[in-house]
């Protein structure tokens, strides 16, 4: 009986040990992909973070260099260039004018790469594009003024910066994803300007019976000069002064704040 009962313990023993072992198996493959997506998808998060970021950087780039401007829109090669060289390079890396991102290990973000040792954007210029549109004012009054005050129409800028991220061999699904990554950001640029106040009420005033200006100041002054309408216009605010009709006040900046 006791030798019995040894055999069959030991067999019990042996068996359980087996059943651990194939548990062990049965869990490691289920744990070590999840260990291994788990920080790839950290990757692709901020790989789009940064995408963001640099579209913001192209739209801003746009309030900057518009239509008005000395240098003119810049084009979307150069600006690819700066956004590859700036942001998805080696965060390490000096900035220099003209300077653009090499497909080396050194140019690039030391986080960016797979498990295997692979960057996840393998060349700059194939897996890192900018695009930029600008549109014009859809609405006539608006276009109407703009044009009076000397104001561009191509005033809605959008930076759009466009990252392939890679596809991961021998891990699936990544291995056949396709995963792009787009991010954008539009701007209202090219903002009205004056170089003083001078010209502040000249663009204004428009020199002018242009009635399709903002403020026809000769006209209103013709019928401000006339006393039953001066007298209408008083009724609407009683024991007002009347109104001071082609006035144009600009701000100005006082002079001990300006440099001399």
């Amino acid at each position: 009986m006791t030798t019995n009962s040894t055999h069959a313990s030991a067999s019990g023993t042996a068996r359980q040990r087996g059943q651990s072992t194939v548990e062990f198996v049965v869990l490691a493959m289920v744990l070590v992909p999840l260990l291994l997506i788990v920080p790839l998808l950290g990757k692709y998060m901020d790989i789009a973070q940064t995408a963001a970021v640099a579209s913001r950087y192209v739209a801003f780039e746009g309030s900057v260099r518009h239509s008005t401007s000395n240098g003119g829109w810049k084009d979307d090669a150069t600006l690819a260039q700066e956004v590859r060289r700036r942001f998805f390079s080696n965060s390490d890396a000096p900035l220099k004018s003209g300077d653009a991102a090499g497909d080396f290990n050194a140019d690039r973000n030391t986080l960016w790469f797979d498990h295997r040792g692979d960057p996840l954007l393998p060349e700059f210029a194939d897996h890192v594009g900018v695009s930029t549109t600008r549109e014009s004012l859809a609405q006539p009054f608006g276009a109407l003024y703009a044009a009076s005050l000397g104001l561009p129409d191509d005033t809605l800028y959008t930076g759009r910066v466009q990252v392939d991220v890679a596809d991961i061999a021998g891990l699936q699904p990544f291995d056949t994803l396709g995963l792009s990554i787009a991010r954008s950001t539009s701007l209202l640029v090219d903002p009205w300007a004056a170089s003083g106040a001078a010209m502040v009420e000249k663009r204004i005033r428009n020199d002018g019976w242009n009635p399709a200006g903002p403020f026809p100041w000769k006209a209103l002054e013709v019928l401000g000069g006339n006393p039953v309408v001066e007298l209408a216009l008083t009724l609407f605010e009683y024991g007002a002064p009347p109104p001071d009709i082609g006035r144009v006040d600009p701000d100005r900046v006082p002079a001990d704040r300006l440099k001399k």
